[in-house]
């Protein structure tokens, strides 16, 4: 490219810069940034020149040439010689100083090319600037501030002038008015400064190393004076900063005389600015600069100062830090910074000002004190070592706050602590009794008032830990992951771990927070501190006992830790998973708990710890996990088996008992442990004593209280059941019962509800008892030691007179404990033979129990209990009484079959306790039908629950039900027959049950099914069939059971049906009569389902068992009749149906006519007798030849104009056919017209399609549209009567009929239906259809086509499209080859290739291309004929849409793959001439289709491809190339097939693989480095093409689509970018960059950007 062709291309790129588009301008800057990396000097002169020629440019846009220049000259100064650097400063200086007033970014682009060029040319930088830099007049804004960054990015380049600039600069000062040239020179004084200090740092590296700090300490002193005297009063808050920014790095550069002389005005100058600024970080900024500038030089002003200075940086640290606000963080940081100076100058002085401070109460003081505290500590720890006793005696006040903040920055204070040895000094211990303090708080107490979190850390261990922090708002004291407890616990675990000199102080002192109750919230980090204390103690000495009690009396116990840590583990997951740390300290401890235990524990307690983590709080079972604690303290106990060891264990237990008032669970734990422990014990009188002292203290308003205790007594009883029985029976002698003062002084105030409480607890204690207590012991004891106390403590008497106390509670109680008893007597080895003297007066309380609980709602589980006591006592001798047996199935029944339904919860799960109250039921039930296991016994519990199976209720019915089926099942399954006897009451039985199949509910049915299935496998078994005998009729039902779920009403009574079916093949002779007896009462139920199930089962078994039910016939006739009088059901019609074809049978062709000329639409009524019709299947093809006549003779519409002005005519139905459409739907309905259906089938479909071909688009007339609409608004209506939705209803009639159920499913799924109903859609329809005929009724294509091959001459011509279309699709299908029917299909469709219609033309084609998928192995045969009938659709003329032609194109590329390569030879260049015009087509079908062949022709010649073709391949690289960008996606898929088809034949083995790479079907395309890639190897391996490539290119940047106009730039730029050198001269320069001058212009902004992209590739030919 000649140098005027770069001066060009620059200057287009230039004029492009004034587009509005921020994009656009981007992009262009970027291209002149492209260009000027490799034409730097041009692109410099370029911008220089367009600035100077463009004098009037707005700013904005010489502001973006000069930010070019600046990336230019950064890039490449070490490139550029003088000249071009000058003409660069003088272009920047002019810019820069252009106008006076400041405009900012225009001034501070040209400033930043000055710097940028000074990095090399420093000297001519500044002659220009100090040209502008003369004394006596106020120089530029951006003169000064250019200096300063100068100074800046070129310390060595420019510290030698700065002695020169501060004379010159120093009389400007006091000249200097406005406010803005002051900030300018405060900020170059600032810069001076910083850069003077950098050099002198580096003086070794310095160019002169002469140069001393003296040299400028006269002129920043004068300096200093005119910003300290002068500016620094200014009100301009701004330039007060500037000068506060200054001062700083200036005071090092004072003479330290002045710098002593100035400072008892210049520190109390900037402490008074604190007042004056809010964001004060650059005063404290500067502050600390000019501290540590006075600290350097010994200053003894700084004494004098120190008090005020205190004053004033305490003042900016009790500031609350927002850490929103990063000027208030940063400002703390410089405050702390200089506290570290006055800390290493006044250590004294400092101390003595800062702890009073402590003292306040105020909160941002304590706060802040307590930040610079702790900054000291760490900053100035030599300083601070010798007032380590102060500062901790100072600590006193701060420990007592209660504010979070405050707690917060103690904790922090006292982790330095730990850090610098503190925590070793007396009162260390404070300080770590402060930090487990914290950690026990519970973590949503923080920032609530002292009471309440004192209140709440009681209830901490209730609570699971939360798992996420919570979200404070902005007026919450501090985010939760700052909280006091989260980092007092990461305190305490890193000083515990980290700090090796805190290990002395904290073991063994940290084990007395283990069990005092106000730290149970800081158990796990305590836990975990002493757990890795211990181990690196006892890797210390392997042997020695951890804890050296040497008269410590307040280090804990090793009972006490034991029973604390026991305890706290039953909640592992409370408390940050404190069970897991409490077993593991355990563990650490074993030999300080007992010498014998460390090989046990060494197994057990990681077996405990893998259970654990194993499970989450939600999934892991309390009950289990308590289990495996116990069965680990009875190991731990059998283990020492030390009775002294265990006695004291069981004391201490004890005596923690009170501890754990406010964790139930955890007390009622304990209490297991006790009994455990004293069960181990051998002691009698420790035992007794413990037991007494636990009945004394329980505190019996409290349930779980009162539950640990029982269980705590039964675990007892298991070792000493006597010892246990006799501490009751004294308890129960006392006078604990009496209101009046008794013997025991706790009872003295008791109220009665107290006293029910402790009568509650002794009851559960005697259930609890019998329940663990040595079967071989309790029988002797249970009447008179247990039942006996029991019922004492229940009732009490009065005058005499028994009274029973109402409280729900202590009846809960004694049903519970009942049911244990009575379930350890049953469990006996004796139990059976045991005779229960007090069973009825026990059977008969529980009855008192149960009716007492309200019938309709279930809120406590007493009915439960009562009922399962009731079982197991049932189970007992003696045996019940009949009627009282009775009393108690009534009671259970009325308790819980009335019971009002709960709504179901979230999950749709019913609730637990009605579940387990049902469940209780069942048990009582079957218990009771165990001592009594005939039909007879079964029929009693029937009778007991047949009013709740016919009860009106829902709820009620399905509970009977599923009760009836429980007992069933136990009858069937307990079944023991010694002899043959019959099961009399089969009959009634079945007659209750089977109705109940067709129940409105479907628990309901399902529940009757599986009745009827016992019932049956009953009547087997006392047939003689064995047990495990499987009736296959009897085993149906099971497969009909799970199809009751949600069943339509019409597959219900075919269920019921089959039901019948089943009952009447297994039911003997003579149960059939009371079973129809009982099935006609059945028949005035309620619930009609059930009456019509009824009906549904008597029909069946009058039909199959009629033969044995003759003489009954008269009976069965008339109750049938009185039965159905009563009722509108099907019967009637059923008559009707009868009539009708007896009629038919003699004269078809009259009862056809009649019932044709019935009233369209026809009602319920005369749908069913049409119905009848199709019984016999001779008479069902003699009516359905009626209809077809009917259908076929008359026209199907008749064309009208609605209006005179209408452009085309109405189409309204013909009546005749619609009516014979209509009536042969209802005949094809009926299943027995499945025989007639077959014998016609080919006429029946060939007639139907074609019938729904001619319908679509046709009205009723207007008197049945307004019958339809009125039908339709009252609902009436079934069916819609518009004339093709009923031939298409006709039609899948007729498939259903005929056997083609997978067709009409196939049709409905791929919504075929609803496609032949339109007129869009029909032909797709007619092709679905086609195609799942084929798929799943191919043997009856062979007569359908002969029916279709018909309508090739029809008058209707879309009765032609239908039947083409169908033809055609058939070919796409194997099974025409099969059956032979290809060559007749093939004559028959290009027989029609000159149809008059263009739609059928086109179908014609399509069919032909069908033999591709079809019948591949065919297409080579047929070759030739297929070729020339598609290249004939090509050049179709007579269809202006050009739709055959696109066909043709589909068609083609489907065949290719498959002709002879000869065959295709001779039409390959024709053909791709032919569609080459289409490859740009305004239309996506088009485009997509013509491409894609494109690419089959490529794959077809692939490796044999002549030089004609080849030259259609190379022109069509580019728009391929370019339409990946089409905006339609199928373009875009074709091209990247097309694409990868064109690699193989252009033999270029780089371009193939590139394109098989990125061009895969579904992969991303990152276009622009495909075509970058694509690109390079074309230049590579064909550059001749250059010039082709790019006229193609050009012209699309004429393109339609925006798309396609951004490709092409880029298309153009990257054949530039990649061009060889010897090749450049093919480009036409000038015509390439005229036409992207042009395209800057286009409308579109991604044209405009790519464009300008394109631009900057241009640089190759620079």
């Amino acid at each position: 490219m000649s140098e005027a062709y770069v001066k060009r291309l620059f200057a287009i790129l230039l004029d492009a810069v004034t587009d509005k588009d921020p994009q656009v301008q981007e992009q262009v800057c970027g291209a002149l940034c492209a260009l000027g990396e490799s034409q730097p000097v041009e692109a410099l002169r370029a911008c220089e020149e367009h600035l100077r020629l463009h004098e009037k440019l707005a700013h904005p846009y010489r502001t973006m040439i000069l930010r070019v220049m600046e990336t230019v000259v950064s890039s490449h100064v070490g490139e550029l010689d003088e000249d071009v650097a000058r003409a660069s400063i003088l272009l920047a200086s002019s810019e820069m100083t252009r106008v006076k007033e400041l405009v900012c970014d225009w001034q501070q682009a040209a400033s930043n090319v000055l710097v940028a060029v000074g990095k090399r040319f420093i000297s001519s930088v500044m002659e220009e600037m100090l040209s502008k830099f003369q004394p006596g007049v106020l120089p530029h804004h951006f003169v000064v501030q250019t200096l300063a960054n100068l100074s800046v990015s070129n310390v060595f380049g420019m510290v030698p002038f700065l002695t020169s600039i501060l004379n010159t600069m120093l009389p400007m000062l006091s000249a200097a008015k406005p406010d803005s040239m002051r900030v300018a020179f405060c900020c170059a004084l600032q810069r001076f400064s910083e850069s003077t200090l950098e050099y002198l740092a580096d003086l070794d590296q310095a160019p002169d190393p002469t140069v001393r700090k003296d040299a400028f300490a006269t002129d920043i002193f004068s300096a200093y004076d005119i910003l300290f005297h002068h500016w620094l009063q200014s009100r301009e808050a701004k330039l007060r900063l500037a000068v506060v920014e200054a001062l700083g790095p200036m005071s090092h550069l004072l003479p330290s005389e002045k710098l002593e002389e100035q400072l008892p005005k210049l520190l109390p100058g900037l402490l008074g600015l604190y007042k004056k600024h809010a964001e004060t970080v650059h005063v404290s900024k500067s502050l600390g600069q000019i501290l540590e500038a006075a600290a350097s030089v010994g200053s003894r002003t700084l004494d004098v100062q120190l008090d005020s200075l205190l004053a004033a940086l305490h003042a900016q640290v009790c500031v609350p830090v927002e850490s929103s606000s990063p000027l208030v963080v940063s400002n703390q940081k410089e405050v702390l910074r200089c506290f570290t100076v006055l800390a290493c100058c006044s250590p004294d002085r400092l101390l003595a000002f800062l702890l009073p401070k402590l003292d306040t109460s105020n909160e941002r003081t304590r706060v802040g004190t307590l930040q610079v505290v702790r900054h000291v500590i760490n900053s100035a720890a030599a300083q601070m070592e010798v007032k380590q006793p102060f500062i901790l005696s100072s600590m006193k006040l701060p420990l007592l706050d209660t504010n979070s903040k405050v707690k917060r920055a103690v904790v922090q204070v006292i982790s330095a602590m730990a850090h610098h040895g503190y925590l070793e000094q007396p009162g260390g211990e404070a300080m770590i009794e402060y930090i487990v303090q914290q950690c026990a708080l519970p973590p949503e107490a923080e920032g609530r008032s002292p009471q309440r979190c004192n209140l709440e850390s009681r209830e901490h261990t209730l609570r699971p830990p939360l798992r996420q922090p919570r979200k404070l708002g902005a007026d919450s004291e501090a985010p939760a992951a700052d909280s006091v407890r989260a980092i007092s616990v990461s305190t305490l675990y890193l000083v515990s771990t980290t700090v090796d000199r805190m290990g002395d102080v904290l073991w063994p002192y940290l084990l007395e927070f283990l069990v005092p109750v106000r730290f149970t919230g800081a158990l796990t980090p305590l836990c975990r501190s002493l757990v890795h204390l211990a181990q690196k103690r006892q890797e210390a000495g392997a042997h020695a006992l951890l804890i050296q009690y040497n008269g410590n009396a307040t280090l804990p116990s090793p009972y006490a830790m034991t029973t604390r840590l026991l305890a706290v583990s039953s909640s592992p997951y409370l408390g940050d998973g404190r069970g897991a740390a409490s077993l593991r300290l355990l563990s650490a401890l074993h030999r300080d708990i007992h010498p014998m235990l460390g090989q046990r524990w060494a197994t057990a307690i990681p077996l405990l710890l893998e259970h654990l983590d194993g499970y989450t709080e939600e999934t892991l079972s309390r009950k289990e996990w308590e289990e495996k604690l116990l069965t680990f303290l009875r190991d731990t106990l059998a283990v020492v088996s030390d009775n002294t060891w265990i006695c004291q264990l069981s004391l201490e237990m004890c005596k923690q008992l009170p501890n754990y008032n406010g964790t139930p669970l955890e007390k009622n734990f304990l209490y297991k442990c006790i009994g455990t422990t004293l069960g181990a014990a051998s002691s009698k009188e420790v035992v007794r004593k413990h037991l007494q002292e636990l009945l004394e203290t329980a505190r019996y308003q409290e349930e779980s209280e009162r539950e640990g205790l029982a269980c705590c007594f039964g675990i007892c009883a298991s070792s000493h059941l006597d010892d246990t029985l006799a501490q009751l029976e004294d308890f129960v002698k006392s006078d604990v019962f009496r209101k009046s003062a008794g013997i025991f002084n706790i009872f003295k105030d008791r109220s009665e509800n107290e006293v029910e409480k402790v009568k509650s607890t002794l009851i559960l204690c005697y259930g609890h008892v019998a329940e663990r207590a040595p079967r071989e012991l309790l029988l002797a004891r249970v009447e008179s030691d247990i039942f006996r106390n029991m019922s004492q403590c229940f009732s009490t008497k009065v005058l005499g007179i028994k009274v029973e106390t109402k409280d729900p509670a202590l009846r809960l109680c004694l049903a519970r404990s009942v049911c244990m008893a009575s379930q350890a007597i049953c469990s006996s080895s004796r139990g059976s033979s045991f005779q229960l003297l007090r069973k009825p007066e026990l059977v008969a309380q529980m009855m008192e129990f149960i009716k007492a609980e309200p019938p309709d709602s279930l809120r406590t589980p007493i009915r439960k209990k009562a009922m399962l006591a009731c079982t197991y006592l049932v189970s007992l001798e003696p045996a019940l009484e009949g009627q009282a047996q009775a009393d108690l199935i009534h009671s259970c029944l009325h308790g819980v079959m009335a019971v009002l339904p709960e709504p179901e919860g979230v999950d749709g799960h019913q609730e637990p306790l009605y579940l387990d109250t049902v469940q209780a039921l069942k048990d009582l039930l079957t218990s009771l039908l165990q001592r009594n296991m005939t039909p007879q016994g079964l029929q009693v519990m029937v009778e007991h629950l047949s009013p709740w199976i016919k009860s009106p209720r829902g709820h009620e019915r399905v509970r009977a039900l599923g009760l009836s089926a429980c007992l069933l099942q136990y009858f069937l399954k307990h079944l023991h027959i010694s002899a043959l006897v019959p099961f009399h009451n089969l009959g009634l039985l079945l007659g209750l049950f089977s109705p109940r199949c067709a129940d409105l509910r479907p628990a309901t049915r399902q529940e009757a099914v599986s009745c009827v299935y016992s019932l049956l496998y009953l009547q087997l078994g006392y047939e003689g069939f064995s047990r495990d005998y499987r009736d296959d009729a009897v085993e149906q039902l099971l497969a009909l059971r799970d199809g009751l779920g949600h069943p339509e009403p019409s597959i219900l009574f075919h269920t019921c049906h089959s039901v019948a079916q089943i009952i009447g093949k297994r039911l003997p002779p003579d149960q059939l009569i009371s079973l129809l007896l009982t099935l006609f009462e059945g028949l005035g139920d309620p619930d009609k389902n059930c009456s019509r199930a009824a009906t549904v089962i008597i029909n069946c078994l009058l039909k199959e068992r009629a033969n044995v039910l003759l003489e009954k016939v008269p009976e069965i006739v008339s109750v049938l009749r009185s039965k159905l009088q009563e009722t509108r059901g099907e019967h009637v019609l059923q008559a009707a149906q009868h009539s009708v074809y007896v009629l038919a049978a003699r004269h078809h062709a009259a009862v056809v006519s009649s019932l044709l000329g019935s009233p369209l639409p026809f009602d319920s009524h005369t749908c069913t007798l049409w119905r009848a019709l199709a019984v016999e299947p001779g008479l069902a093809t003699q009516v359905l030849g009626l209809l077809l006549e009917k259908m076929s003779r008359d026209v199907p519409f008749k064309e009208s104009r609605a209006f005179l002005l209408s452009s085309a005519p109405d189409r309204v139905a013909t009546l005749p056919p619609l009516a014979a459409t209509c009536a042969l739907y209802e005949v094809a309905s009926a299943p027995s017209s499945g025989p007639a259906v077959l014998e016609l089938y080919p006429q029946l479909f060939a007639a139907l399609l074609l019938r729904v071909s001619c319908t679509v688009g046709v009205q009723l007339p207007r008197n049945l549209q307004a019958k339809e609409r009125k039908s339709a608004s009252s609902g009436l209506a079934s069916r819609s009567l518009e004339p093709c939705s009923s031939a298409v209803d006709a039609l899948q009639a007729v498939l259903l009929r005929g056997g083609n159920d997978d067709v009409v499913q196939h049709m409905e799924l791929e919504g075929g239906w609803q496609l032949l109903r339109t007129s869009a859609g029909h032909e797709e329809g007619v092709t679905r259809l086609a195609s799942a005929m084929a798929k799943f009724a191919g043997p009856r294509l062979p007569l359908m086509m002969k029916a279709l091959f018909a309508t090739q001459s029809s008058v209707y011509e879309i009765q032609r499209v239908s039947s083409t279309a169908f033809l055609a699709e058939l070919l796409s299908s194997n099974m025409v080859n099969d059956l032979m029917l290809l060559e007749s299909l093939l004559d028959n469709l290009l027989a029609r290739r000159q149809d008059t219609c263009a739609r059928v033309r086109r179908l014609v084609l399509r069919g032909l291309a069908n033999i591709a998928s079809g019948s591949p192995d065919k297409v080579r045969a047929h070759g030739p004929q297929l070729l020339m009938a598609m290249i004939g659709g090509l050049d179709d003329g007579d269809d202006p849409h050009s739709l055959v032609a696109l066909e043709a194109m589909v068609g083609l590329a489907r065949l290719l793959d498959l002709v002879e390569a000869w065959d295709l030879r001779a039409v390959l260049l024709h053909v791709a001439i032919r569609i080459r015009p289409f490859f740009d087509s305004e239309k996506m079908e088009f485009r997509s289709a013509s491409i894609r062949l494109f690419g089959h022709l490529n794959k077809a010649c692939q490796g044999d491809c002549e030089d004609v073709f080849l030259e259609q391949v190379v022109g069509g690289l580019a728009p391929l190339l370019l339409h990946l960008q089409d905006p339609q996606a199928p373009v875009a898929a074709a091209c990247r097939f097309a694409l990868r088809m064109c690699g193989p034949n252009l033999e270029c083995e780089e371009l193939a693989a590139i394109f098989q790479k990125h061009l895969q079907e579904g992969r991303g395309l990152h276009f622009g480095e495909f075509l970058n890639t694509t690109c390079k190897h074309l230049m590579h391996h064909f550059p001749d093409l250059l010039g082709r490539l790019l006229s193609t290119s050009l012209f699309y940047f004429k393109s339609s689509w925006e798309d396609i106009r951004a490709a092409a730039p880029m298309l153009t730029g990257f054949l530039v970018l990649h061009v060889e050198a010897e090749r450049r001269p093919q480009v036409d320069l000038e015509q390439l960059l005229a036409a992207l001058q042009l395209l800057l212009k286009d409308p579109a902004p991604a044209v405009r950007v790519k464009a300008a992209e394109t631009l900057g590739r241009l640089v190759k030919f620079a």
